[in-house]
């Protein structure tokens, strides 16, 4: 296996076949819709809320919402009623089984569940997967977080849908600090690595971006989609709390597993940082990162997103 990360990786251009960017296409398709780029803010709290949900599927992008104080079943009807997706999270512990059943009882089974765990490639996951596909959920299933080949297997066996890849890699997560464990500076290779791996069922890349290039390396190593969590967290509309110090304005931007998320003090595998906000939204920000991938398109001498399964790159 090479073992790289995105700030090693730099993509070769082939001859381009557009007049301009703008007619590179970039929808991808995952489950039953088609979105218009392949990114999805990160499923934390301080990334995705209910009117961000809404703001994304009323404009043609993929959201995942977290799963952390949410009533589930109130977002789906509310979904519902405007005539949008659902896509939700859950976690493992009894509380989820009783959701799901509630939500078959209320005939509320969203279009995406994922089943959102730090270290998916677990027992509690394989129980979990294993009860959703023995009621016969007529929904897309996304499982992880994992980072090897027996994970893939596991979860593939098991009967998910897609995979969300990635342990440890992300800004704001002290996984690797407190137990060395996971992908971090390897996040790129790995999704190459169980891409060529993972019976092809579609994975999303999660953490270790931190610029807009970096996406268009995690499309070429494999990833159907991206999942972005600190290059959104500064936006003006990002759930996170507003902190003015020395005249600069931030946002807060914490992990999932941090203390800062559960109040309790033994979570230790994610921190809270500030981001200086800027003076544009959610929406501005992927119509920008919409732009960085239709160039990178381009450079890769095709049309849509399939031009990236055949650009080579160099390890520097």
């Amino acid at each position: 296996m090479e073992i790289f990360d995105y700030s090693n990786v730099v993509l070769v251009p082939k001859k381009g076949i557009v007049n301009s960017r703008n007619e590179c296409n970039t929808e991808v398709s995952l489950g039953k819709f088609t979105f218009k780029i392949p990114v999805v803010p990160a499923n934390m709290e301080s990334i995705i809320d209910e009117e961000l949900s809404i703001k994304l599927a009323k404009s043609g992008y993929f959201y995942i919402m977290h799963r952390f104080g949410v009533d589930n079943k109130e977002f789906i009807k509310k979904m519902n009623s405007l005539g949008l997706f659902t896509s939700i999270s859950i976690g493992v512990n009894e509380d989820s089984y009783y959701l799901i059943d509630d939500l078959i009882r209320s005939d509320l089974v969203p279009d995406f569940i994922t089943i959102d765990v730090a270290h998916g490639h677990c027992i509690k996951m394989e129980k979990m997967i294993r009860y959703i596909k023995w009621k016969s959920l007529d929904t897309f299933l996304i499982c992880g977080n994992i980072c090897t080949r027996e994970a893939s297997d596991d979860l593939s066996r098991w009967g998910a849908d897609c995979l969300k890849v990635g342990i440890a890699p992300g800004e704001v997560c002290t996984t690797y600090q407190n137990t060395a464990f996971g992908s971090r500076g390897y996040q790129a290779s790995t999704i190459k690595h169980l891409f060529n791996w993972s019976n092809r069922l579609p994975i999303i890349s999660d953490g270790g971006i931190r610029q807009n290039g970096d996406i268009n390396i995690s499309l070429v190593m494999g990833a159907t989609m991206v999942m972005v969590g600190g290059m959104l967290s500064g936006m003006s509309d990002s759930p996170g709390d507003v902190i003015i110090n020395g005249g600069v304005s931030y946002k807060e931007f914490w992990g999932s597993a941090s203390q800062r998320q559960s109040n309790k003090e033994n979570r230790i595998e994610g921190t809270k940082t500030l981001k200086i906000m800027k003076n544009k939204t959610l929406l501005d920000e992927l119509v920008s990162i919409g732009e960085s991938i239709q160039s990178g398109i381009s450079y890769a001498g095709g049309k849509d997103l399939s031009s990236f399964q055949n650009v080579k790159y160099i390890i520097k």
